[in-house]
């Protein structure tokens, strides 16, 4: 039959029970011993005393004077034999150790019944287990455990357990009835709610169908109420001021016409003399011109709208870059005096650039009053945006809304939107001279397109005709149609009704853009994707 010692250590809120059945027990703080204790108060690591099997009784063999241990708080002595419920202690600690024997009876607690056959078997199959490594030896026990133990429990306990094991089964089979109940009238109630639920949705769709109705219509409001503010951010910075000088030369010599008379030297020739006598009536200046004398040259300076399609392109109106065209006294002097007009400077002005960017006309619509010009790609800002153009035909309709921006009425607008005591400072340094003002605001980054908002009163073919106010200057700025892009061209202004300002379709501006070269970005970016596609498909692969 196995023997051994089992040991009871308290260490101070920890305990803890070891068995051992080696002959030697070697108990202390170094590493070599069998039962180590690692407590702060136990000073140098060492072995404090050791335990000898000697006939089935095992002895202190071997102790360390310095730690200071103690039997049942006597001092201890060699070969002392451990008994049952012996004490060793380590004074001034908390550490404690017990013995008991497995080979006998506790001292210390005994009971008035004979042990069962069981609890030796028991206790030897323990130990077996304990000192074997093999599984089946474990599961063995365990299953002649379990059969000892059952035959232990008595019947009572048996019946009590099979009561209470039906009542469990019984109350899980009632529960699960009255939970299939519950589930089934629930159903029914969710059969009648998805009813009710199905009849909902029905108005609930069409509420929503007429809330889509009034969601569509607000926004259209609300785009027709925004559409100017998000142009202006959008597209403000390509609306130019075109400004241009032009003077009049002899067709044959093409020497410059110059006033024959003096008085042409007031800043406008053609304005009536104011007569000496007031009772006297206006005098009209007669008209003569002349290539010989110091007389100032017939020139002239004007001014008018463009926007920017793209790569430098500029469309605006005819008779903004050949305003002779259309001057009835320009167009009698050339013909009195044979002469021609002679385009000397055609610049334009975007906002917040302080610098004119010159202007080439190079097409002029031969019916249409329409015309596109270009700048020097290369010198043009990339900050300036591109106005897009809509080739829409039913984006014109009469009563849709439409907005124009542009520069009517020259830099006496500009300057009514400025403080009054600056304005009036600026016109006395440079109000003798229309081209300095322009330059000076240009600098000062007042140069900004006015914005207004209509709608198309009437159209044809040829003709939009809208109530967005504008006036002379305004020439040659783009028409947006409710799409945000440019559906006309701006061209005419009735000055008796304000519902009648017309522009051309931009498809006339189109055409003459497609015949000076220009391509749209769409295009631009198709034959990029192209190229580089071509680019992929014809570089070699290289072969390892």
């Amino acid at each position: 039959m196995a023997t051994g010692l089992i040991i009871h250590i308290s260490v101070g809120t920890e305990r803890r029970t070891e068995f051992f059945s080696q002959e030697r027990i070697r108990i202390g703080s170094d590493e070599t011993c069998d039962l180590q204790i690692h407590a702060p108060q136990t000073g140098d690591v060492r072995p404090w005393f050791d335990l000898e099997n000697t006939d089935g009784v095992y002895r202190i063999v071997e102790f360390d004077d310095k730690v200071g241990l103690k039997i049942n708080q006597n001092p201890i002595r060699r070969y002392i034999a451990i008994t049952d419920g012996d004490s060793i202690a380590i004074d001034e600690t908390d550490i404690s150790f017990s013995f008991f024997s497995l080979e006998n009876r506790s001292s210390l607690i005994t009971t008035n019944r004979d042990q069962p056959h069981i609890s030796r078997f028991i206790e030897d199959a323990a130990l077996e287990s304990a000192s074997s490594a093999k599984r089946d030896d474990a599961k063995a026990f365990l299953r002649e455990f379990v059969r000892e133990l059952s035959r232990e429990i008595s019947w009572t306990t048996k019946l009590i357990t099979l009561v209470l094991v039906l009542g469990f089964i019984t109350g899980v089979l009632y529960l699960g009835f009255a939970v299939n109940n519950e589930l089934r009238e629930g159903r029914r109630t969710a059969e009648a709610q998805n009813d009710v639920i199905k009849k909902l949705e029905e108005k609930l769709g069409q509420q929503t169908d007429q809330i889509d109705e009034l969601g569509k219509t607000n926004k259209t409001l609300i785009q027709t109420v925004s559409l100017a503010p998000n142009l202006r951010v959008e597209y403000g910075g390509a609306v130019c001021l075109i400004v241009g000088v032009y003077d009049l030369v002899d067709k044959r010599s093409g020497k410059v016409l110059r006033y024959a008379d003096p008085q042409a030297f007031r800043e406008n020739p053609y304005e009536p003399m104011q007569s000496e006598e007031p009772s006297q009536p206006l005098m009209q200046p007669q008209i003569g011109v002349t290539t010989e004398g110091n007389g100032a040259p017939v020139e002239y300076d004007f001014i008018g709208t463009g926007f920017h399609v793209g790569t430098g392109y500029i469309v605006t109106n005819r008779h903004v870059v050949q305003p002779w065209e259309e001057d009835d006294q320009v167009k009698q002097i050339m013909q009195m005096a044979n002469g021609r007009a002679r385009l000397k400077k055609l610049v334009v002005y975007f906002p917040n650039f302080g610098q004119p960017f010159t202007l080439k006309v190079r097409q002029l619509g031969p019916r249409e009053d329409v015309a596109v010009g270009t700048i020097d790609p290369t010198m043009l800002p990339a900050e300036i945006p591109v106005i897009p153009i809509d080739t829409d035909s039913d984006s014109a309709t009469i009563g849709k809304t439409v907005v124009t921006m542009g520069y009517p009425s020259g830099p006496d607008r500009l300057l009514a939107m400025i403080d009054d005591a600056e304005a009036k400072s600026i016109n006395q340094r440079f109000g003798n001279s229309r081209q300095n003002l322009i330059n000076f605001l240009a600098q000062s980054q007042k140069i900004v397109p006015l914005l207004t908002q209509g709608a198309i009163t009437d159209l044809d073919t040829r003709r939009i005709v809208h109530d967005a106010k504008t006036a002379e200057g305004g020439s040659g700025a783009p028409l947006f149609g409710q799409s945000g892009k440019v559906i006309g061209v701006n061209f005419g202004v009735f000055t008796e009704s304000t519902a009648a300002n017309m522009a051309v379709p931009v498809r006339f501006a189109l055409e003459l853009l497609k015949k000076a070269g220009w391509r749209s970005p769409e295009e631009i970016q198709k034959e990029a994707e192209t190229q580089v596609a071509d680019t992929d498909s014809s570089t070699p692969s290289v072969q390892n």
